[in-house]
């Protein structure tokens, strides 16, 4: 007698094959779940806060943050400008009944504060100007001095060194010049 195999309208295989198969794929995907979600899953409290956590974008905040620099904006002009006006009523002259003697006064006032105003430029320049050579001869100044010094410390030091490194006829470090470095030494430590 010839056996007969049960044909799923799936492919061949047993029912078995296939369930074990699947559980082998929810498994992986499980796992896979877990490590995205770092661990065994997230606890309650950060499931529950998973989605109050602000993104960064909210349409209304962004407008209204919009809306009121722009007002910011439109206030510091107002204030600007209110502020030119109270200057340029101050510098005005006094209104007279003659048009052309007012002419003269304004231009003539126009002409003083600009050349006012320019001499005081000239002067905060000139001022400035001094204040920085100043400056800059003191730093040179203290550079050179640094430099002198390192210069003579070296000059000293070479000096030392030579007399360091005498030796005697043997070949011997002359001992005289080392108890009289280490005296200076502690004398200096003293002070």
């Amino acid at each position: 007698m010839k056996r007969r195999e049960v044909r799923d309208g799936g492919g061949g295989g047993s029912e078995e094959g296939t369930s074990k198969e699947f559980g082998k794929n929810r498994w992986k995907r499980q796992k896979r779940n877990e490590q995205r979600l770092g661990g065994k899953g997230l606890s309650l409290e950060a499931f529950a806060n998973a989605k109050s956590r602000p993104s960064g974008y909210n349409p209304a905040v962004i407008k209204k943050q919009r809306e009121f620099y722009r007002n910011a904006k439109y206030v510091t002009k107002y204030k600007k400008t209110l502020k030119q006006q109270n200057l340029a009523s101050d510098h005005m002259p006094t209104v007279s009944d003659d048009k052309d003697g007012d002419k003269t006064e304004n231009s003539q006032m126009r002409s003083k504060t600009k050349k006012k105003s320019l001499l005081s430029l000239r002067e905060e320049y000139e001022k400035k100007h001094t204040e920085v050579e100043k400056a800059k001869t003191e730093r040179e100044a203290i550079i050179q001095a640094k430099k002198e010094e390192r210069a003579k410390a070296e000059v000293r030091r070479k000096a030392e060194r030579e007399k360091m490194f005498k030796k005697t006829r043997s070949g011997q470090p002359v001992m005289k010049y080392r108890i009289e470095h280490l005296l200076e030494g502690l004398l200096d430590g003293s002070k």
